[in-house]
């Protein structure tokens, strides 16, 4: 429970500064350049943001410690990388076909959320590897 527990708080950190460095710094001038489709910064709902990406680590981490049988961090990578294309690419271009969103938004959503999951992945094999 430890490993799980800790392989948790450690993917929620890094998926909330790859966020923070994707949608803050990377895509911020596209956010700036579509403000009509967002909520002003004002009226933004991070907190439930943050138990949004929390409840995903959470998930991820879950499946990862009871759902894949062979452990460690090559595993890990694959798993991650396999959930970040499992996720990225509806969330990117799915976003793209139904919002006036601009393609580099699209393109940075879905290739972000590849490298968060392969990311978390390297990080849950770690955590909760063969010797768990």
């Amino acid at each position: 429970m430890k490993r799980i527990s800790l392989s948790v708080i450690a993917v929620f950190l890094s998926w909330s500064v790859m966020d923070y460095i994707i949608h803050g710094v990377i895509l911020g001038s596209s956010y700036a350049a579509t403000a009509p489709l967002w909520r002003p910064m004002s009226e933004m709902k991070m907190g439930v943001m943050y138990v949004a990406v929390l409840i995903g680590a959470i998930a991820f981490v879950v499946i990862f410690s009871h759902f894949v049988s062979k452990k460690g961090v090559a595993t890990g990578l694959k798993y991650g990388i396999w959930f970040g294309i499992g996720t990225g690419v509806p969330m990117g271009y799915g976003t793209y076909s139904v919002m006036p969103i601009p393609y580099v938004m699209a393109l940075t959503w879905c290739l972000g959320s590849i490298v968060e999951a392969a990311i978390g992945g390297l990080i849950v094999g770690a955590f909760i590897n063969k010797e768990s």
